[in-house]
């Protein structure tokens, strides 16, 4: 089970970063332009929050329920805070992807309470930048000491 929840959590990483990408674009550009809010817009950034809240719903059931990783780093855990692997699976990962889910749905209830399209844009272009710097951040890409797989099959 663990094999199976940790392939669909990395692939799905490409699909958040994928449309927290497109999200993001159209914010920017339709607070750039002063584009009015369409129906597209309102798509895009809650399928963007769905998706996102989807991957920590795997990543929740990975960290408390099947990864031998943060099982150890939780029986031991001030001895894995010495650990920058263990530190980053236990601590820094999910901090980091709390803190962008956090940023889409208050980025998105702000700007539904907005009435300028290009207000709503712009709120939305601010809180999806920084989501998207936490989610980069947060992910565990090759090269570094705790890295994993661009893909994984």
């Amino acid at each position: 089970m663990y094999a199976t929840v940790l392939l669909l959590h990395s692939w799905l990483r490409w699909v958040v970063i994928l449309l927290g990408l497109v999200a993001t674009i159209r914010a920017i550009a339709g607070a750039s332009s002063r584009r009015p809010w369409g129906r597209m817009d309102d798509r895009v950034s809650k399928l963007f929050a769905r998706t996102l809240d989807l991957q920590m719903l795997l990543g929740l059931v990975l960290y408390f329920f099947l990864s031998p990783i943060t099982t150890a780093a939780l029986s031991d855990f001030m001895g894995s805070m010495k650990v920058a692997g263990m530190r980053f699976w236990s601590v820094e990962h999910w901090f980091g992807m709390v803190i962008a889910i956090a940023l889409v749905h208050v980025g998105i209830a702000r700007a539904g309470r907005a009435t300028d399209g290009s207000r709503k844009h712009r709120i939305l272009a601010i809180f999806f930048v920084l989501a998207m710097i936490a989610i980069l951040a947060a992910i565990p890409w090759p090269g570094r000491p705790y890295g994993r797989p661009l893909i994984r099959w």
